[in-house]
């Protein structure tokens, strides 16, 4: 009983320390001097472009369907290749922001393998929304496929076969068996990558050069706006960000529930 009691209290101390403390912190330094600094810093036209390009910059539908055909294609059709593919699939997990950042800034920079060309032609990639979203959309490319692949292997192949054998075209199999089946596991990835897209930093820092009002993300204001002493500003939209994990963190304990439970009905 003393060691449960014991590792109870660890655990919430541990907790308190790492977690709670900080973002309390945060609320608390943002709010110090009352509603109306914390309103006026948040509604400034600055902080308000970068919410609404933070916001944009969420690469959900690209990475949705591309997640969804690359599960398919790893689980359903043996593709040549595709166990290079699975395994690659996760680089975007182990590699630094910075370091997809720089590779980005490679390829497209005014040296780059396809920055000449594209200067050329007029077509402006960094410094811009195109390599922003390039790299948010690397940094969050994994989570729908590693959420749709292990349901994929788990409902098995029965039903589509069954499909087939009566005549029923590829793609109405996948919108009425498939689809359906995997919904709750694609609905987990989406809000996943919604979370490591609204956070990202590193990439986007090196690709879009955090120019006020043009290419700076809500990550980008809260270090600008502390690095020039407007620290309420960064306290607010600190607390704008975590508003939105909180958000993210509330639709995630909304649908793992569902995925689980539709899980354990297909078993």
């Amino acid at each position: 009983m003393i060691a449960r009691h014991s590792i109870r209290v660890t655990s919430l101390a541990y907790l308190t320390v790492i977690l709670v403390a900080p973002v309390t912190l945060i609320f608390w330094r943002a709010f110090e001097h009352g509603w109306h600094p914390f309103w006026a810093a948040i509604s400034s036209p600055f902080a308000v472009f970068a919410l609404k390009l933070t916001l944009a910059l969420v690469a959900v539908p690209l990475n949705t369907i591309f997640g969804v055909l690359c599960a398919l294609a790893i689980v359903r059709h043996r593709i040549p290749g595709m166990g290079f593919v699975n395994a690659i699939v996760d680089l975007p997990m182990a590699l630094s922001p910075v370091v997809v950042g720089l590779s980005l800034y490679l390829l497209y920079g005014r040296d780059g393998w396809f920055g000449g060309w594209l200067s050329d032609h007029g077509v402006k990639v960094l410094f811009a929304y195109p390599s922003m979203l390039l790299a948010t959309t690397f940094v969050s490319l994994p989570f729908v496929v590693r959420e749709v692949v292990p349901v994929l292997r788990e409902i098995g192949t029965e039903q589509e076969e069954a499909a087939a054998t009566l005549g029923s075209p590829a793609f109405t199999t996948f919108r009425r068996i498939t689809l359906p089946a995997i919904r709750w596991a694609v609905a987990y990835g989406v809000v996943l990558t919604m979370a490591r897209s609204l956070g990202e930093f590193g990439a986007v820092a090196m690709v879009g050069g955090n120019i006020a009002g043009q290419t700076q993300t809500l990550t980008l204001y809260v270090q600008a706006s502390y690095d020039n002493g407007t620290q309420t500003g960064a306290y607010a939209a600190s607390v704008l960000l975590a508003a939105l994990a909180i958000v993210t963190l509330g639709l995630m304990t909304m649908v793992k529930p569902r995925e689980e439970a539709h899980g354990d009905r297909g078993a």
